[in-house]
C-alpha cells in the first residue's frame, strides 16, 4: 500500500509556512519580469501518518502560482532533504528566484518519500515577489552634533543582489525630510552584482536632535533606515551701533542719549541690552534693527555697551565711549562784602554760584585770596589788615566739572585800618 506523509501530528506545525520579503531589501521599479525572488519557510516534518517516525524523507515540492490553491499544481521546486530523518522544530527556508516582481503569489509546500509517496498540500501563504537587492549599513545612522548654518554627509550603499542568471536590474529612488536631505546617488540603476553610493546631508536649523526615516523605494515596497542628529548653536550673533555714531567715541553736551544699530544672527536675534558703565541700563526695542532710548549721561566719560543674545544663549557685544559736557558755562557772583563797602579787621567774602559749580577760587586784585572751596557756602575769610587801605577789587571764579570757568563781576570795596602813631618824647 502507498505510504502518505504528512508534516506533522498537530495541525498547527502543518500550517507552519512563512513567506516574506528579505529583511532589509529594497524593491525598485521597472524590474523585468522574471527577476523576482520569496524567502519561504516551513517546519519539517517528523512523523508518517500512522504515527510512526520518518526515516526516509527526500524531498520537498514546493508550489506556487498567482492562484490562493497554487498545489498541487505544475509549477513547483523540487528542494531536495538535508536529512532522511528531521529534528523536531527543524525549520527550512528556500528562495523561489525567475518570479514576476510585484506580483502577488500564493505558495503550498508538500513532502515526498524515497519510494516517491507525497503528503498533503500544507494551508498556503502569500507575499509579493520583489528584486533582490540591500542596503548598508542597517540600523540606525547617527550624524553626531552638528553646528547650525553647516551640515554633514553619511553614505548608504545599495547593491544589486540578484543572481548572474535570470538576475535584473534595480531601480529605484531614495528620500529624506528635513533637515536630511540626499545630495547625491539618487535615483540610482544597477546592473546584477553592481553597488552605488547614496549620500545623505544633515542641515540642522535649530538646537534640537532630529530623527527621520531615510526610505528607499521601488516598484511597489519600500526599506527604511532611521537617521538622526543633533543641532547645536555656538555661532554668537553680531551687532553693531550705528547711531548716534558709528565710531567708537562720542562727544555731546545733551542728555538723555537714544543708540540706535543692527543684529544678525544665522537663526535668530532674540534681544538686545544696553548698560552704562555710569549707571543704568535696559532693554532696547527691536532686534535686527533697535533703537536704546532714554540713556541718562552723567558728566564726563560714559562707556555704553550693547549686548545682542540669540535663542541659544550667545551673545555679542559693542561699545560706544560718551563724554558729556556741560555747555551752559557756570555762574558766580559776589554776594559780600557789596560793592564800595569800607571793610577794616577781618572780613569774610562770600559769593553765590550755580548747581554745575564743583569750586570756587576767590581774588583780591587778581591774585587768590586763600584756596579754592570745593562746596557751598562759598566763602572765605580775609584779613585786610594785612592789604594796604584803600580801594581794592575782589572776585570769584567758578568751575565745573569738565573744568569751565567764569569770573564774577568785580567788586570794589575800601581797605580802612585805623594806623597807630606813637609820640616821640
Amino acid at each position: 500500500m502507498e505510504e502518505t506523509i504528512m508534516f506533522s501530528k498537530t495541525p498547527a506545525a502543518a500550517r507552519c509556512i512563512a513567506l516574506g520579503l528579505l529583511v532589509g531589501g529594497v524593491l525598485l521599479v521597472a524590474a523585468p519580469t522574471g527577476a523576482g525572488v520569496l524567502d519561504a519557510s516551513w517546519t519539517a516534518p517528523t512523523t508518517n501518518t500512522d504515527g510512526s517516525s520518518l526515516t526516509d524523507l527526500a524531498s520537498y515540492r514546493v508550489y506556487y502560482g498567482t492562484s490562493s490553491s497554487p498545489c498541487p499544481g505544475a509549477s513547483f521546486f523540487q528542494v531536495a532533504s538535508s536529512t532522511p530523518s528531521p529534528s523536531p522544530n527543524q525549520t527550512i527556508t528556500v528562495r523561489l528566484t525567475g518570479l514576476a516582481t510585484g506580483t502577488l503569489y500564493y505558495v503550498s509546500v508538500t513532502a515526498v518519500v524515497t519510494r516517491g509517496a507525497e503528503s498533503a498540500c500544507t494551508t498556503s501563504a502569500n507575499a509579493v515577489a520583489r528584486l533582490d537587492f540591500a542596503v548598508n549599513p542597517t540600523g540606525t545612522m547617527n550624524f553626531g552634533s552638528v553646528n547650525l548654518g553647516s551640515s554633514a554627509d553619511q553614505t548608504f550603499t545599495v547593491s544589486n543582489l540578484e543572481p548572474a542568471t535570470g538576475g535584473g536590474t534595480v531601480s529605484g529612488t531614495a528620500s529624506a525630510p528635513a533637515p536630511f536631505s540626499i545630495v547625491s546617488g539618487s535615483p540610482f540603476t544597477l546592473g546584477v552584482g553592481a553597488s552605488q553610493a547614496v549620500t545623505v546631508r544633515f542641515s540642522p536649523t535649530m538646537s534640537a536632535t532630529a530623527t527621520v526615516n531615510l526610505t528607499f523605494a521601488a516598484d511597489r515596497d519600500t526599506t527604511s533606515r532611521i537617521v538622526t542628529g543633533s543641532g547645536t548653536d555656538t555661532t554668537p550673533p553680531t551687532v553693531a551701533i550705528t547711531s548716534p555714531t558709528s565710531s567708537s567715541t562720542y562727544s555731546t553736551g545733551s542728555s538723555p542719549l537714544t543708540l540706535g544699530g543692527t543684529a544678525a544672527d544665522h537663526v535668530g536675534v532674540t534681544q538686545v541690552m544696553w548698560a552704562n558703565s555710569r549707571g543704568g541700563s535696559g532693554t532696547a526695542s527691536g532686534t535686527t534693527s533697535w533703537a536704546a532710548s532714554g540713556i541718562v549721561l552723567q558728566l564726563g566719560t560714559n562707556v555704553l555697551t550693547v549686548t545682542a543674545r540669540d535663542a541659544a544663549g550667545n551673545t555679542a557685544t559693542a561699545s560706544l565711549t560718551a563724554t558729556l559736557s556741560n555747555t551752559a558755562p557756570p555762574t558766580v557772583a559776589i554776594t559780600a562784602p557789596t560793592a564800595g563797602a569800607t571793610v577794616a579787621g577781618t572780613v569774610t567774602v562770600s559769593a553765590s554760584a550755580s548747581a554745575n559749580v564743583v569750586g570756587v577760587q576767590f581774588r583780591l586784585d587778581g591774585n587768590n585770596l586763600g584756596a579754592e572751596v570745593a562746596s557751598p557756602p562759598y566763602s572765605v575769610s580775609w584779613g585786610t589788615t594785612t592789604t594796604a587801605n584803600g580801594t581794592h577789587t575782589l572776585t570769584a571764579v567758578g568751575r565745573d566739572a569738565p573744568g569751565n570757568t567764569a569770573t564774577s563781576a568785580p567788586v570794589s570795596v575800601n581797605v580802612s585800618n585805623r594806623t597807630i602813631r606813637h609820640k616821640k618824647h
